[in-house]
């Protein structure tokens, strides 16, 4: 009984305000958020591998960003909670409680802001894509935001009167906008860009009067290389204003030329055309034909529309593949016997009305009949 007695009697005792059973619950409730904090972090990162959606890769992703001193964080709030400490320690204690917590919630806040836009872009990290420049712009607008409202937030806590400080940024804000309102537009124009990604970085421009290849996209222009070689410099503002023709993203593109076959073929020669026409372009890997029709009966030729498709993929050279089609369509004709046209003049020769120069008139074919001699 004397040693309980003696026992109860140091525990309550008085040391800096505090009984020592306060001090002992308040240590004891500081290790054990520590230890529980710490057992938790490992357990959830053990499993972290079968949550893959949702809410819970989002708590993954918090916690592999929780820095290790928040277990201190809450462990002290804890013993705070418990102790009564002078006002010296209360104040010292709040700070820390206040700008750990605050400092915690900004990096949650940062690394949210980064996997939504990167996740909303699927951009991986060390690829080269559209609009990397601008995102990362708005990545560093938005912790620029995130950090300044945690630094006001943590100062309002702890009794900084924050109202002149908040009515200063504003009115500076608004004066750095109106100085740089070009900038801004072109910077919106880049997030537009960016976001609904109407080409990528190797996608082939038509703007215009001018056509090539995008090498960048950056926070005010994006750069093309045209097809004669140099480097065309287009604000985005302008490009947004403009029709922009991706020829890029086209899946096939399309081939159309007039065949002019001569009128001295014979009928039956005549209808093999179009029979010799396709059996050329299907031979061909990566094409697709469309249609080779008689559409006109020509002034001095049979004039055939020919139509077909040519894949637009890496494998597949365009212009090598319209060069075998025309050669293969040629030999075909020559072949079969069949004689292309080429432009002819028909001259008549006669005795002149009288009373006009005696030389040969020379009539063009241009659709009216001949005169008689």
């Amino acid at each position: 009984m004397e040693i309980m007695d003696e026992a109860l009697h140091i525990l309550d005792r008085v040391y800096f305000g505090n009984t020592v059973a306060q001090w002992l619950e308040a240590g004891v409730a500081f290790v054990a958020a520590v230890l529980v904090f710490g057992l938790l972090r490992r357990l959830l990162e053990r499993r972290s591998s079968r949550w893959l959606g949702g809410y819970s890769a989002w708590a993954v992703l918090l916690l592999k960003n929780t820095r290790r001193y928040v277990r201190v964080i809450i462990g002290l709030y804890l013993a705070d909670r418990i102790l009564d400490l002078p006002p010296v320690a209360d104040r010292i204690s709040h700070f820390i409680i206040v700008v750990g917590v605050v400092i915690q919630v900004a990096i949650w806040a940062s690394v949210a802001l980064r996997h939504k836009v990167t996740n909303r872009q699927g951009i991986v990290e060390g690829q080269q894509r559209v609009g990397g420049a601008p995102i990362g712009v708005l990545l560093f607008i938005g912790r620029l935001v995130i950090w300044s409202l945690a630094g006001l937030f943590a100062l309002d806590n702890l009794g900084v009167n924050i109202t002149a400080l908040i009515a200063g940024l504003g009115v500076g804000g608004i004066a750095i906008a109106l100085s740089v309102q070009t900038l801004l537009g072109d910077l919106i124009s880049s997030l537009s860009i960016a976001f609904d990604r109407p080409f990528q970085i190797g996608d082939s421009l038509r703007i215009d009067d001018v056509e090539g290849r995008v090498e960048y996209v950056g926070v005010r222009s994006t750069r093309l290389r045209s097809v004669t070689g140099e480097q065309v410099i287009l604000s985005n503002a302008d490009m947004l204003k403009s029709r922009v023709r991706n020829m890029g993203r086209m899946p096939e593109r399309r081939v159309l030329f007039r065949l002019q076959v001569a009128y001295d073929n014979a009928p039956e020669k005549v209808e093999q055309v179009a029979g010799l026409v396709r059996g050329v372009v299907e031979s061909r890997p990566g094409t697709r034909f469309g249609q080779c029709a008689l559409l006109l009966l020509g002034l001095s030729a049979l004039e055939f529309e020919v139509v077909y498709h040519v894949a637009n993929r890496a494998d597949v050279d365009h212009a090598g593949t319209v060069d075998a089609v025309n050669q293969g369509i040629f030999r075909a004709l020559s072949e079969a016997g069949i004689a292309l046209a080429y432009p002819t003049q028909r001259v008549v020769l006669g005795e002149l009305p009288r009373g006009q120069p005696a030389v040969a008139g020379a009539q063009a074919e241009s659709g009216k009949p001949e005169s008689e001699s």
